[in-house]
């Protein structure tokens, strides 16, 4: 079949490409699936026209990176058979998504694996600043004896205000209350706020009022809102100035970011410092961050005595890594043996997937969700006299796409694949209505 806009994928996963180190462990994981991992090291996998140039030579299905390499539309569409770009993290603001929407290549990531390494880093900031052991350390290293107890605080009875109660929010509520601490949260999300309410947590009805409410406010917000609008800028001076408005004259007052770097500039978070709004930070994560060690940066917090900061390593521990490996492997085998989607950043918190006993066949299909695609995919499974045994489907309408995945008793022939793209274009009045297709046997010696 020559349809050069629609990607025809392998029915089994051949090649990866493994960009900016994520644990070795994985590359073992994925051997013993049948695929043959490539591995860039750092600093020559930031080469993004190298990348594409390797993508559109190896033709790989998968490509698996963290959070810095950019994945652009040269990028997608460099190899014809990319599946899915696998992120080892849980941030994709360095995907371009509806380039990868377009093209129907599914992006994954891991909204667990990290999640306590960010919460006890943040936990231990917050003793750091409510101590001011970095004023302390800092004494001692000029010989200074400093002991008083001065803006020195114990964490309980102390309130915590979270924006953003997901994963890492919830655990680090749980930890918190376990310090005796008060929790407030500010979260947009329906579930969110029934589970943070049910918990006994104090819902709040804005970041503002978080940030009145709080003696500490720490941010654990994903790139976009529920709504699929970027929460870039989400913070401002304003939001700064209110930190603890609420609560006594002797309160810590300390914000932490250990979530994205766009969320505030950072001259408002220093200008409210100056001005004694906040009396401490901890910053790790920045606007504008190095690819390498070696790569020259300016910390906009530098000459900031009471803003600590580190380099992102909210999910840099020994513990982490591996773990993350493990689940992009998981969430490898799901979509390669079974055509399971775990994780897409497509819609969080959705598995899309069948439980067929087989033998079977799997369809699975990234098309438009433009009305009659769908439709398109059933009727080519019944013409081709063939039983549906099960199916699910998604769409994700911000993006204009959607997948379905279909366990059939018998494959489809490619005359009745040309006939299901074509009858989907026409009833769609759409050309680019089916993206991407696969089709695999499970006979349940893998799967």
């Amino acid at each position: 079949m020559e349809y050069p806009q629609i990607r025809f994928l392998n029915d089994h996963f051949e090649k990866a490409l493994i960009l900016e180190e994520p644990d070795p462990s994985l590359d073992d994981y994925l051997r013993e699936q049948g695929i043959e991992p490539e591995r860039v090291p750092k600093p020559d996998c930031y080469d993004q026209g190298a990348m594409v140039e390797r993508l559109r030579e190896g033709q790989h299905d998968l490509l698996f990176k963290r959070s810095k390499f950019v994945v652009d539309e040269q990028v997608v569409q460099a190899s014809d058979k990319l599946a899915a770009v696998m992120l080892c993290c849980i941030g994709d603001d360095t995907v371009d998504k509806p380039a990868c929407a377009e093209e129907g290549v599914l992006v994954l990531n891991d909204p667990v694996s990290n999640g306590r390494s960010v919460v006890e880093m943040v936990m231990g900031e917050m003793i750091l600043l409510a101590r001011r052991l970095y004023t302390a350390n800092r004494s001692g290293r000029q010989h200074r004896w400093t002991k008083d107890s001065t803006r020195r605080y114990e964490l309980m009875d102390k309130t915590l205000s979270i924006i953003g109660l997901g994963n890492i929010g919830k655990q680090l509520a749980r930890l918190a209350d376990a310090f005796g601490m008060n929790i407030c949260f500010y979260d947009e999300s329906d579930v969110a706020q029934e589970v943070g309410t049910t918990l006994g947590w104090t819902s709040c009805s804005s970041v503002s009022e978080a940030f009145r409410k709080g003696d500490f406010v720490t941010v654990h917000v994903s790139a976009e809102d529920p709504q699929g609008q970027s929460n870039e800028g989400l913070l401002d001076y304003d939001h700064f100035r209110q930190l603890g408005a609420d609560r006594p004259e002797n309160s810590p007052r300390a914000f932490i970011n250990a979530a994205r770097g766009f969320l505030h500039d950072p001259g408002d978070l220093k200008r409210a410092i100056d001005e004694g709004h906040v009396r401490a930070a901890a910053v790790d994560v920045f606007p504008e961050e190095p690819g390498s060690a070696d790569e020259r940066w300016e910390n906009p917090y530098a000459e900031m005595d009471n803003v600590f900061t580190t380099p992102h390593i909210g999910a840099a521990t020994q513990e982490a890594q591996p773990r993350i490996a493990s689940r992009m492997a998981t969430s490898t085998q799901l979509l390669n043996e079974r055509g399971t989607v775990r994780d897409t950043v497509f819609g969080q918190g959705h598995t899309i997937g069948v439980n067929a006993e087989p033998p079977h066949w799997i369809l699975a299909v990234v098309h438009s969700d433009v009305r009659g695609t769908k439709k398109s995919i059933n009727d080519a499974v019944y013409e081709a006299g063939a039983s549906n045994l099960q199916s699910n489907h998604r769409d994700f309408p911000e993006l204009g796409i959607a997948y379905d995945v279909n366990a059939i008793d018998q494959p489809l022939s490619d005359d009745q694949l040309r006939h299901l793209i074509e009858t989907a274009t026409s009833l769609s009045d759409d050309p680019s209505a089916i993206r991407a297709l696969r089709q695999f046997e499970v006979n349940g010696t893998t799967a």
